[in-house]
């Protein structure tokens, strides 16, 4: 019940309607209750003077009733429906709201998988859980209490039978509820995992069949399902076990009621219709006390969910900054890396940084090639800029403010970025350009222009053609092209290029870069660069090399002064670099 109160700010704004709900289903069950009382008025009145005016005067109260029940039941079952879905829509929201706000670092250990059954079969089972179990829990016991009292009022002996089985079910419960709560977690987590392969594979699905490793990826899913089916099958055994229990000592008890009431009733002890109604109570109370167990399963289920949902709710978003006001009209200073060491949060305690102490300052207007070899932190540095990862210590600065200073929205607003692995959305080719700024068609054209993207108007609906998942209907070239159009729409201040022509032909590439010229010739940029080509096209370059600044100068000075960049250029072998140096 703890971890399911955090429900309750979600479902405060339908709390009325959910209160009143829940007061007519315990009014229903108690309208079901007043059937057994009216059943030994009839056994012990017009039954016992054999009236038959009396019986049908019976009849009609009980049809009255029942109809009255049902007739409640379904009342609340439409009261609850709509703020429910309410309730599901507005946690989804929230979710999803949410994981745009945390940090890369977070995305990077998460699997898609597991984030994508939180925002499904979590959120389903806990609307389940709000429209049916939490309100008859509350519903059920209330029902018991009453219905024992009644039948403590018809008899207390007979009653004190029937309560014989409440301490073995308590047990029972308790039990239960902890071993359920174990496997519920250990299911869901597994449904996460199940789906994680199924997004993998369908996204790979080129690399699986290019491979032809269909059947080990199947004997892969197979082996994640056969566990998930294993972890079914033992919340199944545990629920038939509870339910076996639940079940089979109340009937008992029953049964032995109903053998010592008939004695009382044959010694004249007892009425006939004392009777009648005391097992008729007995009765109706069996579906309330049969329900505790998969009541129970259902709750846990729920408290699972809310806890699995609430881990990524918990999870802290990225920081917000004081967002001092910009200096409008003053200098411009460029881009600037002052003593910036970084380290990933979940790196091993004392591993060195990825970055140690990097200096660099990228003039206005000044465009800087970042080389370096795999692995020597190139990307991790670009990544900065835009603060997809914050500083460990130092800090970058755009025109002397310091980012963390700047709001999020403010820095990326004059920060545009371009990735060495374009990822493009399910939506149009124009819908996908546009994402990174421009206002209308003329920006459109304009970027696509210089990004060597014209293919995209000889798509089938021009810029209007959907590019499908992950933009895997085009090819890597043209996916790069566009995510460099949109890096370029919106008229950066600054622009950060990890490798953006990697994909893209010998011919395609020069006329990328003839164009990127006009426009690296009105912003501050930084490029990480692994070709020549793409480092002419800076103004200046810096070696990047075990995660510090070995080296800065233009092309020719680096090829002339340092062994390091000269193989790095050349493709030396490792041998040759070693008698260079």
């Amino acid at each position: 019940m703890r971890t399911l109160s955090r429900l309750w700010p979600y479902v405060r704004p339908v709390r009325t309607r959910l209160f009143t709900a829940a007061f007519i289903a315990v009014l229903a069950s108690c309208i079901g209750l007043v059937i057994p009382l009216v059943l030994k008025w009839m056994v012990d009145g017009p039954i016992a003077d054999r009236d038959p005016a009396g019986v049908w005067l019976g009849a009609l109260y009980l049809l009255l009733l029942g109809l009255a029940e049902a007739l409640l039941f379904g009342f609340r079952r439409w009261l609850v429906a709509r703020p429910l879905s309410h309730v599901e829509a507005e946690m989804r929201a929230d979710l999803y709201r949410h994981l745009q706000r945390l940090p890369i670092a977070f995305h990077d250990r998460w699997a898609s998988g597991q984030l994508l059954s939180r925002a499904t079969t979590d959120l389903m089972l806990l609307r389940m859980f709000l429209a049916f179990p939490l309100t008859f829990l509350l519903v059920n016991g209330v029902t018991i209490l009453v219905g024992v009292s009644i039948m403590l009022v018809q008899d207390w002996t007979l009653g004190l039978v029937i309560l014989i089985p409440a301490v073995p079910v308590l047990i029972t419960c308790v039990v239960f509820e902890k071993q359920y709560s174990r496997a519920a977690r250990q299911a869901q987590d597994q449904v996460g995992d199940l789906t994680t392969v199924v997004e993998e594979s369908v996204l790979g699905i080129r690399i699986i069949k290019g491979f032809g490793r269909h059947r080990s990826q199947a004997r892969a899913f197979r082996e994640l399902s056969g566990k998930l089916r294993g972890t079914e099958l033992h919340k199944a055994r545990l629920l038939a076990t509870i339910l076996g229990i639940i079940v089979t000592l109340p009937e008992l008890a029953i049964g032995a009621a109903l053998v010592l009431g008939a004695v009382q009733v044959a010694d004249g002890e007892l009425s006939a219709g004392t009777l009648v109604a005391f097992l008729s109570t007995a009765l109706a109370l069996r579906w309330p006390v049969d329900s505790i167990g998969f009541l129970l399963a259902m709750s846990q289920e729920a408290a699972t969910a809310t806890e699995r949902y609430f881990e990524v709710m918990d999870a802290e978003p990225e920081s917000g900054s004081t967002a001092s006001p910009a200096k409008d009209g003053g200098p411009r200073e460029g881009l600037r890396f002052e003593n910036v060491t970084f380290r990933y949060p979940d790196a091993p305690e004392g591993s060195p940084p990825v970055l140690d102490r990097v200096d660099l300052h990228i003039r206005p207007g000044e465009s800087l090639a970042l080389v370096g070899a795999t692995g020597s932190g190139k990307t991790t540095l670009t990544a900065l800029v835009p603060r997809l990862h914050e500083v460990t210590e130092g800090r970058v600065t755009l025109d002397g403010r310091d980012i963390r200073d700047m709001s999020r929205d403010e820095l990326r607003s004059r920060v545009a970025v371009a990735f060495e692995e374009p990822t493009l959305f399910s939506a149009t080719v124009g819908e996908n350009v546009l994402m990174g700024g421009g206002s209308g068609e003329e920006d459109l054209d304009r970027a696509l222009a210089v990004a060597q993207a014209d293919f995209a108007h000889a798509l089938p609906q021009g810029t209007a053609t959907q590019v499908g998942e992950q933009g895997l209907s085009l090819s890597g070239g043209q996916r790069q092209r566009l995510a460099l159009a949109r890096a370029v729409v919106g008229r950066p201040d600054f622009l950060v290029l990890d490798d953006p022509l990697s994909a893209l032909d010998v011919h395609t590439e020069a006329a990328v870069e003839a164009a990127l010229r006009r426009v690296l010739a009105d912003t501050t940029a930084l490029i990480v660069a692994h070709r020549p080509s793409t480092v002419l096209l800076a103004d200046r370059v810096a070696l990047l090399s075990g995660g510090r600044i070995t080296a800065v100068g233009t092309h020719h000075e680096l090829l002339r002064g340092n062994a390091e960049y000269a193989h790095l250029m050349s493709g030396d072998p490792a041998e040759e670099l070693e008698e260079q140096r």
